[in-house]
This record gives structure tokens, sequence and C-alpha cells, in this order.
């Protein structure tokens, strides 16, 4: 018996291998592993902040208290949003330009998406150069910063053996010294002396340099081959950091005086839980460490397959981000107590959150434990797996986006692409190399992901839910992963996300402070430039609309905004057989009328997915019986 022979017409041209894995565009490059797309976004998420921020903004705003408006929070903005960004990446395989096909007048959110990404990857990699040098500079028998008497130093340090020996006799005054850390980290490793300030950036600093170029260097060589490489060093990149974490809680919870450190980082004052700057905070820790509105997550789904369950994803990802910030937290917090005790001093007042606990207290604390160089290797190794999946995340973003607008001619070429935006990036990021580079860090630390990515995100929300509609866009999930989102995110979608987010605008404008550094203020030029940084993102918006409107035939509003509103023709599943309903037929050069029948033939009868299908379509052919009537 021969096999019965498929007619042309119903084969639709990723389907001719009949392999599983042609579900995704073979030319844009997909996952390779079922962990890829799930360590990816664990590595992506869980950076720098849930070691650095997440620790000190939960004692100074009312210690395990926080924890209530934390997990509100997550489950208000948090999960939503990030399943939302997720849905949207998978649905279309698009990045986070080409993706405004589902309403061409807002592409704009996209391009100033890409601008922050790209702001934030300048910086964001100086940082890792710094973790670099001080990771070189822990491969030694005695850490440069563990003593004073180096040419750095100045009169005011005092380092903390010093202080033991001082106990017994005179006390010593702690208000007018430095510690060796401290002196080292701003008179040697940035030599922020040479500086006057953010206009004076004097000369650059060639070992941070070197380090810069490795830093990116690094990026590029994880990024070359796109999600088929950087999928496979996430697996190493995403855990690794845990393996650390768990050493350095274990041996941060045996230390003399670490109760001291855990007791006050939990002990919780609910008096706090009243003020709204605590919910504000417990917001903004969620907003950025989960990385929504950077186009990260949306770039990551965007190489899934169409039924991958991103639902299941979402609540690992989100739930698993939070308790690594809490265990972060028990593992700062143990050595700082331990160190306010060696120093006799309230935890209080050696307890920092962001570079300054990065590089000068935890770094200090390394030198009063026994076998120091090793443990100062490991927190700066578990500092740089930390950081780089998250780089991995942004440069993706950015390449991704800007191929898929030009597919043609950039993804045959995407390596040479990558390595032309990480030269650029690179050269742009020579200022922060610089003796005063660290007041340019802050700049951009302070105001290129500030005020600019909420505009994008509350925008993204609104559009979704209601240019493009609630209803269609719950289908539109429905067809991809068999069931419809609840009662839930469908309210946090239309009115919790979104009132949560400005409201968060609103006390960042109202609570606007300008940026400093140390006893430094930044002049009125720097500010000003600043919140151009901010607003530019912000004006890709409206600049996005014009040129959308412009390229719609008729009259302005009944056709051009109208028209260019609505999603484009080839808006839906990149693959003709995830395509059914009013997406049946509508990609260019379509050779597939009947998309379920290439299923049939493909698997050998109709899977759940297929039944969902045939749901979706009679659901739409009610509807419009409906409104004919």
């Amino acid at each position: 018996l021969t096999q019965p022979v498929t007619p042309d017409l119903l084969v639709s041209p990723s389907s001719q291998d009949g392999d599983l894995g042609s579900e995704c565009p073979e030319d844009r490059g997909n996952w390779t592993g079922r962990l890829d797309f799930l360590l990816s976004c664990i590595g992506y998420c869980v950076g720098l902040g849930n070691v650095w921020r997440f620790p000190y903004r939960a004692y100074t705003n009312g210690g395990g208290a926080f924890l209530v408006p934390y997990f509100i929070m997550l489950a208000i903005c948090g999960i939503p949003i990030f399943f939302m960004e997720l849905s949207l990446g998978q649905f279309s395989s698009l990045g986070p330009l080409a993706v405004w096909k589902i309403s061409p007048l807002f592409k704009g959110v996209g391009m100033g998406t890409i601008l922050i990404v790209s702001l934030v990857a300048i910086y964001y990699n100086m940082i890792i150069a710094y973790v670099l040098f001080y990771l070189f500079a822990s491969l030694t028998s005695d850490l440069p910063w563990q003593h004073c008497g180096n040419w750095w130093n100045t009169d005011l340090c005092l380092d903390h053996h010093v202080i033991k020996a001082g106990n017994n006799s005179l006390p010593v005054n702690l208000s007018n010294t430095v510690s060796p850390s401290e002196e080292y980290w701003s008179r040697y490793v940035l030599h922020i002396q040479g500086s006057s300030g953010i206009g004076d950036p004097g000369r650059i600093r060639w070992n941070l340099c070197l380090c810069l170029l490795l830093s990116w260097t690094i990026v590029y060589l994880c990024i070359l081959k796109g999600v088929k490489s950087s999928g496979k060093v996430v697996y190493f990149t995403a855990t690794f950091p845990y393996l650390i974490l768990v050493m350095l809680l274990i041996r941060g919870v045996t230390l003399e005086g670490a109760w001291k450190g855990i007791q006050f980082y939990l002990t919780p004052q609910f008096d706090h839980l009243l003020s709204s700057k605590v919910w504000i905070e417990a917001a903004l820790q969620i907003f950025y460490s989960l990385g929504v509105g950077f186009g990260g997550l949306l770039t990551f789904a965007s190489y899934n397959t169409f039924h991958q369950n991103i639902y299941r994803d979402t609540f690992i990802v989100t739930l698993g981000n939070a308790i690594t910030s809490i265990l972060a937290g028990f593992a700062i917090f143990s050595v700082l107590g331990y160190m306010s005790q060696e120093l006799g001093v309230p935890v209080n007042q050696v307890a920092k959150a962001g570079p300054g606990l990065a590089f000068v207290v935890y770094p200090q604390a390394m030198t009063m434990l026994p076998l120091s160089p090793f443990w100062s290797f490991l927190f700066f190794f578990m500092l740089l797996t930390l950081g780089l999946d998250s780089q991995f995340a942004f440069m993706e973003t950015i390449v991704t986006a800007v191929t898929d607008e030009f597919p043609y001619y950039l993804r045959p070429k995407k390596a040479s692409f990558s390595a032309a935006i990480c030269i650029a990036l690179f050269l742009m990021g020579l200022i922060l190399t610089t003796e005063g580079g660290m007041y340019w860090l802050v700049l951009l630390d302070d105001y290129s992901a500030g005020f600019g990515l909420m505009v994008v995100v509350i925008t993204t929300c609104l559009v979704v839910t209601r240019v493009y509609g609630m209803k269609r866009f719950c289908r539109d999930i429905h067809m991809m992963l068999g069931f419809k989102p609840g009662p839930y995110f469908r309210a946090c979608w239309m009115v919790l996300s979104p009132a949560t987010m400005m409201a968060l605008l609103v006390y960042n404008i109202v609570k606007y402070q300008p940026s400093e550094y140390g006893n430094y203020s930044f002049p009125t030029w720097a500010e000003v430039l600043g919140i151009l940084m901010g607003v530019l993102s912000c004006l890709m918006i409206p600049m996005g609309m014009v040129v959308a409107v412009l390229q719609e035939e008729g009259t302005l509003w009944e056709v051009g905004v109208q028209q260019a509103s609505r999603p484009a023709m080839d808006w839906g599943p990149s693959l003709e057989e995830n395509r059914t309903g009013l997406y049946v037929g509508s990609l260019a050069g379509s050779q597939s009328p009947k998309p379920l029948m290439v299923h049939m033939r493909k698997y050998g009868g109709i899977t759940s997915y297929e039944n969902t299908a045939i749901e979706v379509d009679r659901e739409m052919e009610e509807e419009d019986e409906e409104e004919s009537m």
C-alpha cells in the first residue's frame, strides 16, 4: 500500500521536513534545549539588584514587614506584566520593534525601549568591568584593600585591626576616618581625585578600559550565534550564582554576630506599612528586578515554540526571583552583622546599597575572614555571572529588534552586526573609564531607565488592553496555550497594573531629587542632560505616531489614525500552521488556506491545540453573527 499523497496546497513551507523542531522560524533561530528559555529568563531577572538593592531596601522600609507590600506588588504589577510581555513575544515571534505590528501607530514605544536598553547596556557593562577588576585583584595572598600604607591611602585611613587593638586602650574616633577598602575603591580603582566633577572627566584609566574591553569581548562571544550560544552559556551563568550564594550564606550565618545583622534585616516594623513610600519602594523593586519594559522578556519569548507553557514559566521565574532576593539578604546581612561586631559599631553604620555595598563594605568584610582572597574571589565571581546574563538579554534585545526590522539584510550577517553594536557601545562607554567616569555612570543610572521606562510599560499595557482589545488578546493566548487568562490577569491588565504604574510615575515626578554622588552635587546642565535622556525615550512615541499616520493614505483621523492603530495584515503567529480564524492566509506568500489540515498531516490527527483552534474559530463566527444581527 502506498502512503496517501498530500496536495502541495495543504503544505506550509515550514512543514516540509516533518520535524517537530520546525515549529519555530528557522532563519530567525530558536532555543535548542528545553531549559534554555527558562534559565535565560532567570539569569536576566536575577541580577545585581537582587544582591545590592533588595536587602538595603528591605531594612530601610520596615524589615520583615517590607515583604507584605513586596509580594502584593509582585501580584499586582510584576506577574501580570511579565506574563503579558512573554505572551506578546511568543505569539508573534517578533522582537520589541516588529511586535508593534499589533498596532503600528504605537511603534514609537518599541523605539523608546531600544533607546533605554542601549543606554543601560553602556553603563551596566561598566559595572561588570569593575567586578572584573576586583576579581583579578582578589588573585593574591593579601588583598590590596586590607591595610593602609599604600600610595593611594591618605592620613585618614584606618583599618579594622587598629580599631580592634584600640578597644583595649583609648577609644578610637571613627567619624573622621576612612576604611582602606573605601580609599582603594575611590582613590585607586576610580582615581576620582583626578577629576573635579562631571564636566572634568580627566584621563582614561587604562586598567579600567582594558577590563571594559574584556567585558564586551565576553558578551560578544556569548551572543555570537544569538540564542543558540547564549542559551547554552546561561546553563552556567544562571545556576552557578546560586551555588556561591549558598556558600556565602552558610559562611555568613556561622560567623559571630551574624544574628545581629539578620535581626536588623528582618525585624518587622509594621508601622512602616502606613507610609506610601514603602509601597512605592516595593513596586519599584519589583519593577526593576523583573526587568519588565526592557524588551528582554519579549525577545526571549519570541524564540519559543508557539505552544510553550509560558504561564507556568511566569510563576517559576517571578517567585524564584523574589526568593533569591530574600536569600541574598541573609547572605549580605549575616556578614554585615559580623562586621559591625568586629568594628564595635551599629549595623546601620556599615549597611549600604548599590556600588557602596559591592565595592566597599563587602570587600572590607572579606578582609576580616580567614582565607579572605578565596571568599572575595567567590563573591566577585558571583557578581560577574549575575551581571553577564542580564547583559546578554540587553544585547539580544537590541540585535533582535533591528534584525527583525531588516531580516533580509541583517539576519545573514547577524554576527557582524552584533560585533558592530558591541564596538559602538564600547566606544560610547569609554567616558565611564575616565577619572570622572563614576559621575557619568551615576547620571546614566539615575535617568536612563527612570520615568521613560514607566511611560513605555504603561503605554504597552493600555495599547494591548484598550486599542488592540482585551477580548482579542485573551483569544490569542487561548489559541496559543489552550486556555484563556482568568479574571485575576484581566483585572490587573485593565486596571490594577496601569494604575499602580501611574502612581509610580507621579511619585517619581513629585519626589524628584537631583542626582548626587557622595558629597558631590551635579551641576544644572548635567541634570538637564539626564532629564532629556528620559524625555527622549518618551518622545519616541509621538514621533512614531506621526510617521505611522503619514504612511497611511486618506484624511488624518478617519483613515490615518484609525488605520494605523489596527493590527498589520501579517500580524499573528509566524508559522502558517499556527494561524486560525482571522489569521488564516494573511501571511505574505501564504500557501496554506487551512492550517488545521497541515497539523493533521503533520501530527496524524487532531491534538488538544487543534481542538482549541476549532473552539476559537467557532467563538469568532458566533460573535460575527451577533454583530451582523
